[in-house]
């Protein structure tokens, strides 16, 4: 139990940091194509690295090569057919600043899309942190700069059509809490049947699902701002943080 509700504090510390991006969209108003290519690319090299060098192969490690392999395509391939039935796309700066209704529209849409995408994250967090600690850390770690330009997708609209921190705080906060409950959610389902392979199994899907949002959403994000080799730059950081973090840990 003492384990469950770690793991539940953690992924919802890890959902809420999209409130961490709302700050900034009130701070910097439109955040630099620079910071954002950077941090896209930073998070994309953490979540690749992780899942690649903890998730498959603690996947791998509780059955065999082929079936760790397998669980992590599933991973892909749910992240896939989610994608296609609610897709979103990052807005962090406004074309047209007197078309609100446009902007709040935006900024709702966005939400919606992050909020359900964010379901499978919250399950990435809990089941790593009741695999051990030290790994739901770094999953949430992961996860929270993820998080923090969701949070920038949401607000900016919203914030520069109303000016209106507080509704700009709410929908990102809003767009954050769905981590905590898919991970409340995936607790109540797996808790009860917890072992060693459902454990690895289940690391190997929520790797394929962070390896594929690194794919589809982070990386084109990240390069879309025409800043590449600040791209390749944060990527190289984010795997480099994360290997020493994983030999500390």
């Amino acid at each position: 139990m003492d384990a469950f509700l770690f793991a539940l504090i953690l992924t919802l510390l890890a959902g809420l940091s999209t409130t961490i991006g709302s700050v900034i969209a009130f701070i910097v108003k439109e955040p630099s194509k620079k910071f954002i290519s950077f941090i896209m690319g930073f998070s994309a090299g953490v979540m690749i690295l992780i899942s690649f060098v903890e998730l498959l192969n603690e996947g791998i490690k509780a059955s065999t090569f082929l079936i760790g392999n397998l669980f992590f395509f599933l991973g892909m391939i749910i992240m896939f057919f989610i994608d296609i039935g609610i897709s979103h796309k990052y807005e962090f700066e406004n074309k047209d600043k007197n078309d609100n209704h446009n902007l709040d529209k935006t900024s709702l849409l966005v939400m919606l899309g992050i909020f359900i995408h964010n379901f499978p994250e919250g399950m990435v967090t809990f089941v790593g942190t009741l695999k051990n600690a030290e790994l739901g850390i770094l999953l949430a770690f992961a996860i929270t700069l993820h998080n923090i330009p969701e949070g920038i997708a949401v607000a900016v609209p919203i914030y520069t059509s109303t000016k209106n921190p507080k509704k700009a705080f709410y929908w990102s906060f809003i767009s954050g809490i769905s981590e905590p409950l898919g991970a409340l959610i995936a607790g109540l389902i797996l808790f009860p049947f917890i072992n060693d392979f459902v454990l690895g199994a289940t690391l190997a899907i929520v790797g394929g699902f962070m390896v594929y949002i690194s794919l589809d959403e982070l990386l084109p994000a990240s390069r879309d701002s025409g800043f590449d080799h600040i791209s390749i730059i944060g990527i190289i950081l984010g795997m480099l943080i994360m290997v020493l973090s994983l030999d500390l840990l």
